[in-house]
């Protein structure tokens, strides 16, 4: 019987079969070894060089054993070990009870001990007074009849490595030798005893691509850091900082003249000088976690804690992250714990059950992208999500999570026609177990990083998304406003003849404005797919489309809450994003395009310089409309204030083609003002059209509800910042 376990990759609890084992009927000590195709095998103390004994060839296929009459209590050993002319050294993994099962028991304490006892994990251990060092394997599989490791080390058979269970359902050992480098995964035979596809690990911290997909052993410790004055830096009110993020897919902003894309640290040279010269204060990078297939964007992962190895190992992506936090500049991934595809490698039906998704396809399976949905209510799979979202924080110092597609995760009938769907238990389409998930996220990122901030894309009305979860909230920092995001587009999308019928498009995002914090989203989905890039949704020929544009990213910057902008809006990129390719470069040779790159360089420097447009972005203290309701000359006016209310900066926006000359516009002191940046400049592609002055004086004349006024022109096209000279 177990001869045929061993041979089928079958045996379940080597510990009580291999190595040492004690026989009750004869009172001694038995040594058992597993080794197929060896042809003889001595054993030594671990400790000494002498051979102590030679095994006994039981059965070809590989069993040996040796028995010790004499023996009180077992030692430590070192196998020696013949196949035909080849003769190797190894010490026995079957000998490592303790350390196989090293931190199981205290594992569901805290859920970032799941990465720091799963997967596979560098230990050195002590015995006899002689160090031994290895890995030590950890899969959870409960429903699985037995688990094999597969490795380059014992040439993907899954005979030579059996794993042994533990009473909740993880299978562990310890492997003396192996380092880090080594390929692995795991064999896994179902209840049925059924083998099941090779499974990558689902905490392995690294990945080979296609078509291996194997896990690789990684030391996560070796990095040295580099950024403990960016985290000393950072310990502050993220509602009351400036954060202009530039969102960016890693694989597509630049290119080798070959096609390849750069790698993580080549990224750091290019693109770090880059944000520095544009101002941007973050960067939001699409899903980096290991996916298999390019063509998701990273948005069907199944690595939650591993970097992709396309672009290098992840010492190389940490470099990146401790290189932008050197030049002071933060790093936002995107995050997706709302599904995960089907491929075999991965978690789907991972022992052979549902074991990281819902079985029910109403629940467990998401029509939009063809995947799976975790489920939520399930202790293990909880656990294993938060402690992926701790583990970015931990081990690569990330400043913040973007978490994915919110919306699909809290309404059971998300995408769902009616009978697609489960009613939750009191009969509605709120998924109470994602939304305690997603509670106990923020918590622990709060409490564990202080500092964090984390993001919700979500898409609909869902009351309290950013609101703290001791108020019933989600807990979020923010949340993308795809509502202002959607209603702006559609009205710059009309002829500017048109947009005065659709004036509230660009008022109403203040009605709702301070029930969330909201950041300000002009992301990667709005310009793929038949979408067209932000330059062709503008109307008008070639000025105006590019001056709409201009006139657009002003509103943006005027408009409270935080910023994000995709990669390419800043050289007003022609044509979609195509995520095989690059950004359009070559576009910067022309003025137009240059000019965009040159207008968000300066919004973004305006913006981090001035505490009044960024400060006060969730008070009602630091927002006042100068005038929302001149719909008929689709303008407007509105003051920004910081929140000492001391400093205040005015915009002024010209949706139409025509310059309003002699424009009498109230502001709040009398005084001199002065236009600090103009979306018009011919620096900008601009007009260039006469502003009236350098500077602008008071007069005691009653405009716009307040005292005192100035006189100016208002260009075509255009979004005009105003500030007071300090005297």
């Amino acid at each position: 019987m177990l001869l045929r376990e061993l041979n089928e990759a079958r045996c379940g609890q080597p510990f009580e079969k291999l190595g040492w084992i004690y026989d009750n009927e004869q009172s001694l000590w038995r040594l058992r070894v597993w080794l197929p195709h060896a042809t003889q095998v001595a054993v030594r103390r671990i400790e000494k060089k002498t051979i102590e004994s030679q095994l006994t060839c039981v059965h070809v296929d590989g069993l040996f054993e040796a028995e010790f009459a004499k023996l009180t209590s077992p030692f430590a050993y070192a196998l020696s070990v013949n196949y035909g002319d080849t003769k190797t050294e190894i010490i026995d993994p079957y000998q490592f009870h303790d350390e196989a099962y090293r931190g199981l028991a205290e594992m569901k304490l805290s859920a970032d001990n799941i990465y720091r006892t799963l997967g596979a994990q560098l230990i050195e251990t002590e015995v006899s007074g002689v160090k031994v060092k290895g890995v030590k394997f950890a899969v959870y599989a409960p429903s699985a009849m037995s688990v094999s490791l597969l490795g380059d080390f014992n040439f993907w058979d899954g005979r030579r490595h059996p794993m042994q269970r533990s009473l909740c359902g993880h299978w562990v050992l310890f492997v003396p030798g192996l380092e880090a480098g080594a390929r692995y995964k795991f064999e896994l035979k179902d209840m049925h005893g059924h083998c099941l596809p090779h499974k990558a690990d689902p905490v392995g911290f690294y990945a080979d691509q296609y078509p291996s997909f194997a896990s690789v052993v990684y030391d996560q410790k070796k990095y040295q850091w580099h950024d403990a004055e960016w985290q000393k830096s950072q310990r502050n009110d993220k509602l009351e900082q400036p954060l202009s993020i530039y969102e960016i897919h890693f694989g597509s902003w630049k290119r080798h003249d070959n096609g390849d894309s750069l790698s993580y640290r080549e990224m750091a040279d290019e693109l770090i000088p880059y944000l520095l010269e544009m101002n941007y204060t973050h960067i939001e990078l699409m899903p980096i976690m290991e996916h298999p297939f390019s063509g998701s964007w990273g948005y069907q992962p199944l690595g939650l804690f591993a970097p992709t190895s396309r672009y290098g190992s992840a010492d190389d992506f940490k470099y990146f992250v401790d290189r932008c936090h050197e030049a002071g500049i933060g790093v936002i991934l995107d995050w997706v714990p709302a599904h995960f595809p089907s491929d075999a490698h991965g978690l789907a039906r991972f022992d052979g059950t549902p074991l990281y998704e819902y079985e029910d396809p109403r629940r467990g399976w998401h029509p939009d992208w063809n995947s799976y949905i975790y489920d939520f209510g399930r202790d293990t799979v909880r656990q294993f999500l938060i402690a992926s979202a701790l583990f970015w924080l931990d081990h690569f110092h990330i400043d913040g999570l973007r978490v994915d597609a919110v919306a699909s995760m809290l309404y059971w009938d998300y995408s769902r026609d009616d009978g697609q769907w489960v009613p939750n238990l009191d009969g509605g389409n709120h998924n109470y177990e994602a939304i305690s998930l997603l509670q106990w996220f923020n918590r622990e990122v709060y409490e564990r990083f202080p500092h964090a901030m984390t993001i919700a894309e979500e898409s609909t009305a869902f009351s309290g998304v950013s609101r703290p979860t001791y108020t019933g909230g989600l807990g979020f920092t923010f949340k993308w406003n795809m509502g202002w995001m959607n209603d702006s587009l559609r009205y710059m999308a009309k002829e500017p003849v048109h947009r005065k019928f659709h004036h509230n498009d660009l008022t109403f995002s203040m009605v709702y404005h301070y029930n969330e914090n909201f950041v300000l989203s002009l992301s990667h989905d709005e310009v793929v797919h038949g979408k067209q890039s932000l330059l062709y949704k503008m109307p008008g020929d070639e000025w105006q489309q590019a001056a709409n544009l201009r006139t657009y990213m002003g509103y943006m910057y005027a408009h409270p809450g935080k910023k994000l902008n995709f990669m390419g809006t800043e050289i007003a990129q022609a044509s979609e994003w195509d995520h095989d390719g690059q950004l359009d470069w070559w576009l910067l040779g022309f003025d137009k395009h240059r000019g965009q790159k040159n207008l968000i360089r300066d919004l973004n420097k305006l913006y981090r310089s001035e505490s009044a447009m960024y400060e006060a972005d969730y008070l009602q203290s630091g927002f006042e409309w100068l005038d929302h309701s001149d719909w008929e000359n689709s303008a407007l006016l509105m003051i920004r204030r910081n929140k000492a209310q001391d400093s205040f900066i005015i915009t002024a926006c010209n949706f139409t083609p025509v310059p309003r000359d002699g424009f009498r516009m109230g502001v709040p002191e009398a005084g001199r003002y002065q236009i600090v940046l103009n979306t018009d400049s011919g620096e900008y592609w601009g007009s260039d059209y006469f502003v009236g002055a350098d500077v602008f004086h008071t007069e005691a004349i009653a405009s716009h509800g307040k005292d005192h006024s100035i006189v100016l022109n208002l260009p075509p096209l255009a979004s005009v910042f105003i500030k007071k000279v300090v005297e």
